[in-house]
């Protein structure tokens, strides 16, 4: 390589001599220059990324979360600049952790010129090398050095490090199973524009993640849809618009301030319902007693003269009760439940009402449903009233009809250790409790929080309120469930989704460990299309067909939400894959017979290793799994040109494996 252009970059390099160790504030001037000839000259990107190799070269975790960025945007194709830069890590939530938009600029202004971005990418690699070649040694020497380590473990590890080091190839450090990477953010531009609005400056204010603000929009929605308009994507197939929601967080992220701000419309119109339908209930009560008076006076009557007309008397009786039975006396309306409260309550109250919502900023639903109350698990209810199935609720009392479409909304923000306990659950999993919710599962905002932020805006807020409320009085007011068709180049798209996602149950494919959960999905975009249906058509023709469009940002939602379901049954370990990955783990931490770890293996080799694996097809969502999770890495066999069965591929095991057992190293 032929030396820099004039610079004023202050790091001493020669052609083919291997400079000094430079000091971080040097390796920092160097990796900024990297990234701001990328940004200068957007055509060197696929040659810096060749020289640099491994993201992880940079030092300052930053610059890597940059540069991993404008690697993805230009092996996608996709033009590389500041604004758009700036644009994808907002999105991803990184851009208040790299420094703001400004530090981009930052870094182009630290750039003398972009000819010279193989020089300071070579600057880069190097110091990298030189890093990884002393962490290397440091920690050999330690293990040296320790009295109490055994000479073989010692010795393995050692050999491991330098073939490592030998072939110059370089290992992240894995990430641990029930950990994940960088999750999507949620697609606010997707939902209506008043309520994207007001979902992005409600978390600007909270200083909270647009997720949870959006996630409970959804519940907010479902609460004024769910059960009482359906959707039909085709004959045939129908879909109700209530959904289960779930958005995790950690404790002191702002969930109350949050969950208060997208579900007071709701409140505040359950409670003008309740005090519009008083004096109607007290009139139907009033006349209710009265009949039933009339009724207790015949009968007195009776009593005491034994000698009237008794065929008379009970006709007349008869009459009095049957006009008694006809006045109905309404229920004070109720459009949510609490939290804490029992599923034999939900079930009761489901069959006065048969649409209702269960709001909570806690997870305290989730320790009814997993059985505080009881000795086991109670799961029929949130079953059924998820799909609308025929609910028996005259268990609870006799006067209780059975209730045909019942529908339950769920949106609650408990802390991750609740979801947990609930995929711990007996049945939540083989039921499909588990796979009726759609997770939500942000990064906390803890320690990067501003402290003075802006109010959300009074007509932003006014807005939300007035549309949301007049969507809660609207459908409220339907005397009986109605159906939205879609249009037929909406039928196409779901049809086109279908396609795609049966694909991805293949054994080899994404979502093959969580087909419960994906066997639902398409299900799951319709009820979201219904809902952004309704939220664009408030005060318009809401009964109109759902249009492609519409279809269309309902599948960009769900994929947001499948990405931080995998993660989020990872966490819980409710995928069997997961407990499969950890058995792997086990076995290739333990050494082979002549002390030696393995290096490479094959799947045949890992159905080998336990009697739970009887064949390949049943360690892939595991060998899948692992990869994912830097764990292993896959060398597809070159093609023979010859015919027959194609040769199995073959993982290569990172070294932290070679470690001296003891712990189990996923964790």
């Amino acid at each position: 390589m032929s030396g820099p252009a004039t610079s004023s970059l202050s790091i001493e390099y020669a052609p083919n001599v291997i400079p000094f160790r430079p000091e971080p504030a040097e390796v920092k001037a160097a990796e900024q220059a990297v990234i701001g000839a990328a940004l200068l000259d957007p055509a060197q990107v696929p040659a810096l990324a060749a020289q640099l190799g491994d993201p992880s070269a940079f030092y300052h975790p930053a610059h890597e979360t940059i540069w991993r960025t404008i690697v993805r945007m230009a092996d996608g194709e996709r033009p590389v600049d500041p604004v758009l830069l700036a644009g994808v890590l907002r999105a991803q939530g990184d851009l208040v952790r790299i420094g703001g938009p400004g530090y981009l600029h930052t870094c182009i202004a630290a750039t003398p010129t972009a000819a010279n971005g193989d020089y300071y990418a070579e600057v880069v690699r190097v110091a990298a090398e030189r890093r990884r070649i002393n962490s290397a040694t440091s920690r050999l020497a330690h293990m040296a050095g320790d009295d109490q380590a055994d000479l073989d473990d010692v010795r393995t590890a050692a050999l491991a490090a330098l073939a490592d080091l030998a072939s110059g190839e370089t290992w992240l450090a894995p990430v641990p199973l029930g950990s994940h990477g960088t999750l999507p953010t949620f697609p606010t531009r997707a939902l209506p524009g008043w309520v994207g609005t007001y979902v992005e400056a409600v978390a600007e204010f909270t200083q909270t993640p647009v997720d949870m603000a959006a996630t409970m929009s959804l519940a907010a929605l479902s609460t004024a849809a769910g059960g009482r308009v359906g959707v039909e994507i085709r004959p045939g197939w129908r879909e109700q618009s209530n959904l289960y929601l779930v958005c995790a967080m950690p404790p002191a992220s702002r969930k109350s301030d949050v969950f208060a701000f997208m579900t007071g419309p709701v409140y505040r119109v359950e409670d003008e319902l309740r005090a519009e339908s008083r004096a109607r209930i007290i009139e139907a009560e009033t006349a209710k007693e009265t009949a039933l008076a009339e009724v207790d006076a015949l009968m007195a009557k009776a009593r005491k003269n034994p000698d009237l007309d008794r065929a008379h008397l009970v006709a007349e009786i008869s009459g009095a009760r049957m006009v008694a039975d006809e006045i109905v006396v309404p229920p004070s309306p109720r459009l949510t439940l609490s939290g804490d409260i029992t599923p034999e309550t939900v079930t009761h109250q489901l069959g006065v009402h048969r649409c209702l919502a269960a709001l909570s900023p806690e997870g305290d639903l989730f320790d009814s449903i997993v059985g505080r109350y009881s000795s086991k698990p109670n799961l029929g209810v949130f079953l059924q009233a998820h799909k609308g199935e025929r609910l028996q609720a005259d268990r609870i009392t006799r006067e209780q009809p059975t209730v045909d479409k019942p529908a339950l909304t769920i949106g609650v923000t408990p802390q991750p250790a609740v979801l947990q306990e609930l995929g711990a659950a007996p049945g939540a999993r083989d039921r499909g409790l588990l796979a009726r919710f759609l997770y939500s599962l942000p990064p906390s905002n803890l320690g990067y929080r501003k402290i003075r932020t802006t109010p959300v805006p009074e007509p932003v807020a006014t807005t939300y309120d007035v549309r949301l409320s007049g969507l809660l009085r609207t459908l409220t007011a339907l005397d009986e469930p109605v159906v939205v068709k879609m249009t037929e180049a909406a039928d196409l798209a779901i049809e086109k989704l279908q396609e795609k996602f049966e694909v991805q149950l293949r054994p080899d494919e994404p979502l093959a460990h969580i087909k419960d959960w994906a066997g639902k999905l398409v299900g799951h975009i319709a009820r979201i299309a219904v809902l952004l249906h309704l939220a664009d058509h408030v005060g318009g023709d809401w009964r109109a067909p759902v249009e492609a469009a519409t279809v269309d940002r309902a599948a960009e939602i769900a994929e947001y939400y499948t990405a931080h379901t995998l993660a989020v049954f990872d966490l819980i370990a409710a995928d069997p894959a997961t407990e499969d990955a950890h058995a792997l783990l086990q076995w290739l931490q333990r050494p082979k017979k002549d002390g030696s770890h393995r290096t490479h293996i094959k799947a045949h080799d890992a159905v080998a290793s336990s009697r739970r694996f009887k064949k390949v097809a049943d360690v892939e969502p595991a060998l899948a799994l692992l990869e994912q999770h830097g764990w292993l890495r896959t060398d597809q066999p070159s093609a023979s040109g010859q015919r027959g069965r194609p040769q199995a591929a073959t993982y290569r095991v990172h070294p932290a494996l070679s470690t001296p057992a003891g712990t189990d190293p996923s964790t």
